[in-house]
């Protein structure tokens, strides 16, 4: 008779040997980074010893030459000046160290050709944070996620600020998690289709909305009950979100924001403070999802003192530059109100 392997053998033996691969790959790609910041840290440093300008090339061209010959195609021109650019990007030898472990070489490629430094570093820190692939980053970026995000509308100084907290301490604040708009292209919505059918295909397509959302964010439930003085009312989506430590109630709406909705949310969220709130967590926050809004009506109306935000949603991605276009123009509307109110 022939004893085979019980299963939880197998399972246990197979987890050792991908963990060890695991750790292979994490320790062979940090020192694969470091190489490549210290390379292009010394050729900047040769470089910038010649004041001849064509000083430069002539080193990368003939070294690339050099080193292809003795270490083959990995070290062309283009890997040195990848690397050059690497160090010029990242010039703090502690960043680079911090992010080894947790970057991937293609993570920190995407990275260093952000000539923004804020929006790079947001980048940087939510990609550790909720540990993007590089492919997840790319998409992110492409998505104009940081444009998106309500800390691109505050001052340089307040996302400097928020950024390196986050950075340091772990903290995350509100307008590094909430969008304006959202992106739900991937629900396949007709071009006619009710607040039911945009729930129900959220619901559908929930992995694809948290993604979208941001990976803190862990679904409650649906159309939650709640009663008040014998009426039922009834909360479209309820979430939690780990890392604010407060339940987040979502109202979704078609058409425009209207004034009306800012009286049901602070009722909803009333009604979370006063019987869900749990020892410890932080007061629930409202999302108002609506087709449009007037940035006026919604400034008047002091929503962020109520703990209340109102945000659009796509449910079909227009072309970039009209997203672009439109997102730069909110950001420069944004800070010139924060200009006008000091």
């Amino acid at each position: 008779m022939i004893n085979t392997p019980q299963p939880g053998l197998i399972s246990e033996i197979q987890q050792l040997i991908d963990e060890s691969r695991q750790q292979v790959a994490v320790s062979v790609n940090a020192s694969l980074t470091l190489l490549y910041w210290q390379v292009g840290k010394r050729i900047n440093s040769e470089v910038l010893h010649n004041q001849r300008a064509d000083y430069g090339k002539q080193v990368v061209s003939e070294l690339a030459a050099r080193l292809t010959a003795e270490y083959g195609t990995g070290w062309g021109e283009k890997q040195l000046r990848q690397c050059i650019k690497f160090a010029q990007t990242f010039a703090d030898e502690a960043i680079v160290y911090a992010v080894r472990t947790q970057l991937s070489w293609t993570h920190l490629r995407i990275l260093m050709f952000m000539d923004d430094p804020l929006k790079r570093d947001f980048y940087l820190e939510m990609c550790r944070l909720e540990k993007w692939s590089s492919r997840q980053l790319q998409e992110r970026v492409q998505s104009m996620l940081y444009e998106r995000t309500a800390i691109s509308r505050k001052p340089e100084k307040t996302i400097h600020n928020e950024l390196t907290t986050l950075r340091q301490d772990g903290l995350l604040s509100p307008d590094l998690v909430f969008r304006d708009p959202y992106v739900l292209d991937f629900l396949g919505l007709l071009d006619t289709y009710s607040e039911k059918d945009l729930e129900t295909a959220i619901v559908v397509e929930l992995q694809r909305f948290l993604g979208e959302m941001g990976s803190d964010f862990a679904f409650m439930a649906r159309q939650k009950r709640i009663s008040i003085d014998n009426r039922d009312y009834y909360i479209d989506l309820l979430f939690y979100h780990r890392r604010l430590r407060c339940l987040v109630a979502i109202d979704l709406k078609l058409g425009e924001f209207e004034a009306a909705y800012k009286g049901q949310m602070e009722l909803y969220l009333r009604y979370l403070e006063r019987y869900e709130q749990l020892d410890g967590e932080n007061t629930p926050i409202g999302l108002i999802l609506c087709t449009g809004k007037n940035e006026e009506h919604v400034e008047l109306m002091q929503l962020d003192k109520s703990n209340i935000r109102v945000a659009e949603y796509l449910t079909v991605l227009p072309p970039r530059q009209l997203l672009q276009e439109k997102l730069h123009k909110a950001i420069e509307i944004a800070r010139q109100k924060l200009i006008r109110d000091k």
